[in-house]
């Protein structure tokens, strides 16, 4: 399909060297990409005086696709997140993460295929907070109805051009009545126009205890934001956890696909980090751009890898590095 310019952020911590792996094995899937490296995290502060410099905004814009590695975040106090601002920046409004069984993994269940769709510039993460008094914070959950509307309108064309067949939107209107109940109305407006998938909601507490009993029975779920963040961790929990969780923050004029595990600082430089998040995020780049056919070169050559399970990362249960991983993926390449 031609030659495509990329953003690369290899983000901080391990992100560099996972990155640099994920970037190894989409190069030999046969695919033509100019890659355009740029600095974003904690690393630029120093260097720039910001988190995001100007040249990785203007890369980003320029070529409207980027795929990004793990960055840090402090908890509690000190600067505010990267990706939540790259989010806001771009209007990146749709998070979409799919959790699909890896039957290598082991899990308890038979299968495991659900997507979410997290509106990813609303909610709570709107950031819009201070301080009642000394002994008080306060923070505005703030949810509308376009921005309800838009997700719910990706969410079902997604679904549509994917042949899912169920979509639940995840709230909790009963305590919530205006914020979440304008979202949970706003989904049901737009599911009107989609007859042929079939509708739900469920409150959010109970869309977890049935996500542990019985995931199985879920296929597309559409949240706010900051549920979003939390099943959507749970759900990769469910099927292996985070080294195996891809992600995509969409938006209109502009697609960032990233790793949504932490930057792991700890084991920065042991190359010991399971790359396969920061890959499969890659995968679902591939797919976007419409490199049907190299994507699935590197999926099967995954999971061939998964299934003989000689060369796996730490987590995995292996003690492969994560060269040699990304090595035994580009060699299965060559024999799918």
């Amino acid at each position: 399909m031609g030659k495509h310019v990329i953003t690369m952020l290899p983000g901080e911590g391990t992100g560099p060297e996972i990155c640099e792996a994920a970037r190894r094995v989409i190069d030999h899937s046969g695919v033509e990409i100019v890659w355009e490296y740029e600095d974003i995290g904690l690393d630029c502060l120093d260097k720039y005086g910001t988190l995001l410099p100007e040249k990785t905004i203007k890369s980003i814009a320029k070529n409207k696709i980027a795929i990004k590695g793990p960055t840090t975040t402090p908890v509690g106090t000190g600067h505010k997140s990267a990706n939540v601002t790259l989010r806001k920046l771009f209007d990146l409004y749709a998070n979409v993460r799919p959790a699909k069984l890896i039957p290598v993994l082991k899990r308890p269940w038979d299968q495991i295929d659900i997507l979410t769709f997290r509106e990813n510039t609303e909610d709570s993460y709107a950031a819009i907070e201070h301080m009642v008094s000394d002994e008080v914070a306060q923070c505005l959950k703030v949810i509308t109805w376009p921005g309800s509307v838009r997700i719910a309108e990706f969410a079902f064309k997604w679904a549509k051009a994917n042949g899912r067949k169920k979509i639940q939107c995840v709230h909790k209107a009963n305590i919530m009545k205006m914020t979440d109940g304008l979202f949970l109305e706003a989904f049901r407006e737009v599911a009107k126009k989609y007859p042929e998938i079939e509708a739900g909601d469920i409150i959010v507490d109970n869309c977890c205890m049935q996500l542990v009993r019985n995931p199985a029975q879920f296929d597309c779920l559409v949240l706010p934001n900051l549920y979003g963040d939390i099943l959507s961790d749970l759900c990769a929990g469910l099927v292996g956890g985070l080294g195996f969780a891809p992600g995509a923050n969409i938006g209109d004029n502009c697609s960032i696909f990233e790793a949504v595990h932490g930057s792991a600082p700890k084991y920065a430089g042991m190359k010991k980090v399971n790359p396969s998040a920061v890959l499969l995020s890659g995968v679902m780049m591939l797919r976007w751009i419409g490199e049907n056919a190299a994507a699935d070169k590197i999926e099967k050559g995954m999971n061939k890898v998964l299934a003989e399970a000689k060369t796996l990362t730490y987590d995995a249960g292996g003690t492969a590095s994560t060269d040699e991983y990304a090595d035994a993926i580009i060699r299965a390449m060559d024999t799918v």
